[in-house]
């Protein structure tokens, strides 16, 4: 599946079905279910789960949660926009 796949999937009322569990909370994320997509990924132990959790966070505006969770996936909190961080997060997982 490309980035663009990703996106137009946003048209349909459930993720892709091959998607991964971080994949589906950026999925639920985009479609404004910022609670599930944090639901998600909260229970998950594993860098992509908590890049993706850190995500969230800066996108809530908790910035010191949203640097713990950077601090924990190996990254460092980006400066460019949230939108184009979802589309690189989401780039990489695919």
């Amino acid at each position: 599946m490309t980035l663009k796949q990703f996106i137009a999937s946003l048209s349909f009322p459930n993720p892709p079905k091959d998607a991964s569990v971080p994949l589906q909370a950026l999925w639920q994320d985009a479609k404004g279910n910022w609670h599930a997509a944090h639901e998600l990924v909260g229970a998950l132990e594993e860098s992509n789960a908590y890049w993706v959790h850190a995500y969230l966070h800066r996108k809530e505006g908790d910035a010191s949660n949203a640097h713990y969770w950077y601090e924990r996936a190996g990254k460092k909190m980006p400066e460019h926009s949230l939108p184009r961080e979802w589309e690189e997060i989401v780039a990489v997982l695919l």
